[in-house]
């Protein structure tokens, strides 16, 4: 069943692809939400046959492929991955959806989106080093072309420099992964033979530092996020909503299953050393975000603050930290798709996303008010106001870090309350005062266009008024990343 999410959308990308030319855009765009809402109801019925109360593996999927390289196609489902695949099909439904109708090369776009899904789709599954390493490089293409072909004025140049910094990415995980195998003495590159095996603490050390600086730069962490504000101001709105909401995830993801999962020795020498990198990367996107006269840098910056968090919460190791991180990351998806939502549908209607240009827009009568609303409601989230998703998120990262590294949760404490400050700037400027002479008549916000952002407000708060909702995904999944899928299993059986 799990190959199905991998496979449905790159048939979906062929068969979109291979369709004879026709005048009709929305042919292709119709074929690719039939695809992409296939893929969500099969993450539907999945959620019926989980168990939260299993520590093992579920719906695994074992076929050899390559025996003399080591590879071989597994994959498995526990609470890392889940609550991340749901995020991957839902989002990726909403960018289809909200793409324009008059796209230009619409048949490459959506195959493009598609097969862009299934990569993602398939890093989240895999339970080879191997294949996982396969799924993280498949993914760049599409996005390098995604931002290259329907991206801003600088598009080649962002569309390049995310190419090198993510190829950079994938070359130092793959060094990690290769050292480890050869030093566990393993012929294969499954994960579970590989977390069972121990290996001096030095040697842990030393293939953990180009594994995180590879996920480091995917996530990204101060200071290789450089690529990340030229990505997202020069892709399309529906890009940037699949680069903020899906693929930073792949890099907190890595940290969690690979990072602590693999390397747990030597994560415990590192830890105090990321805590206080995560605190510098929070403080210096928060700082960067008030700086900015774009609202989509403002919403980039902001990204860079608050995936720091999940760095926070790895390092601190503890079972509270880690449910959190995984909490955090859909939180962070949820809200910064909302966002980048609305700053497309702000710059849609004025032509414009200088803050400085922007007033008004709050106006009742001739503004957009239904869309500041839900850019207020957004912003609220995202400065961790209660009653929403990212409240409950960064608090609980908080909560678990503290015991353990009080300094940098206090800092990243600060970052929080940055948040707020840059963003209520941002909406202070567009939103409230006077509705410019020049912006007296825009264009009407149609209902289609507000119902992405809605759906994912009402998501935002749902899961902050009941976050358990999400926590018992994975509430399991933090002792196996702690202590191992075996150990944890003896334990349950001997109690």
């Amino acid at each position: 069943m799990l190959s199905l999410l991998i496979w449905i959308p790159v048939l979906g990308g062929l068969v979109v692809g291979f369709l004879p030319n026709n005048k009709n855009p929305n042919i292709s765009r119709n074929i690719a939400i039939i695809f992409a809402t296939t893929t969500l109801i099969i993450n539907l019925l999945i959620a019926l046959k989980f168990d939260t109360n299993t520590f093992s593996l579920q719906l695994t999927e074992h076929y050899q492929w390559l025996s003399w390289l080591g590879l071989s196609y597994d994959l498995g489902l526990d609470g890392l991955s889940f609550p991340l695949i749901c995020l991957n099909s839902f989002l990726t439904l909403t960018a289809i959806y909200i793409t324009p109708k008059d796209l230009s090369r619409p048949k490459l776009y959506y195959s493009l989106v598609l097969l862009l899904s299934a990569g993602v789709m398939g890093a989240f599954l895999a339970q080879d080093l191997l294949l996982f390493f396969l799924f993280y490089e498949v993914e760049v293409a599409p996005l390098y072309f995604l931002i290259a072909i329907w991206g801003g004025a600088r598009k080649g140049y962002a569309a390049m420099k995310f190419l090198l910094y993510t190829v950079l990415s994938g070359f130092l995980v793959l060094i990690s992964f290769l050292g480890l195998v050869w030093l566990s003495g393993e012929s294969t590159f499954a994960f579970e033979p590989l977390q069972s095996h121990s290996i001096p603490v030095a040697s842990q050390v030393l293939l953990l530092i180009p594994l995180l600086i590879g996920l480091f730069i995917k996530i990204p962490i101060f200071p290789f996020h450089t690529w990340l504000p030229d990505a997202h101001v020069e892709a399309s709105t529906p890009v940037s909503v699949l680069l903020a909401g899906v693929l930073l995830k792949l890099g907190t993801y890595g940290l969690l299953r690979f990072g602590v999962g693999l390397f747990r020795d030597g994560w415990v020498v590192l830890a105090p050393y990321l805590a206080f990198l995560a605190a510098i990367s929070a403080l210096y996107g928060a700082s960067c975000a008030i700086a900015q006269k774009d609202m989509k840098k403002v919403v980039a910056y902001s990204s860079i603050a608050h995936m720091a968090y999940i760095l926070l919460g790895a390092a601190a190791t503890t079972r509270l930290s880690l449910e959190a991180s995984i909490l955090q990351m859909v939180s962070h998806g949820l809200i910064s798709a909302m966002l980048f939502i609305l700053v497309g549908i702000v710059y849609k209607k004025t032509g414009s996303r200088d803050v400085n240009y922007l007033s008004g827009l709050l106006n009742p009568e001739r503004g957009l008010p239904v869309t500041g609303s839900l850019m207020i409601l957004g912003v609220m989230a995202s400065s961790g106001i209660p009653g929403m998703v990212g409240f409950i998120a960064e608090f609980l990262v908080f909560r678990g870090s503290f015991p353990i590294f009080p300094i940098p949760t206090l800092l990243c404490l600060v970052g929080t309350g940055l948040t707020a400050v840059y963003f209520l700037l941002m909406v202070n400027r567009v939103f409230f005062g006077r509705l410019t002479t020049e912006l007296a008549s825009l264009p009407r916000v149609m209902w289609s266009e507000r119902i992405p952002a809605i759906a994912l407000a009402a998501l935002i708060i749902i899961f902050g008024l009941q976050p358990n909702w999400m926590l018992r995904w994975c509430k399991t999944e933090a002792s196996v990343i702690l202590y191992g899928n075996q150990i944890v299993i003896e334990q349950q059986i001997n109690s």
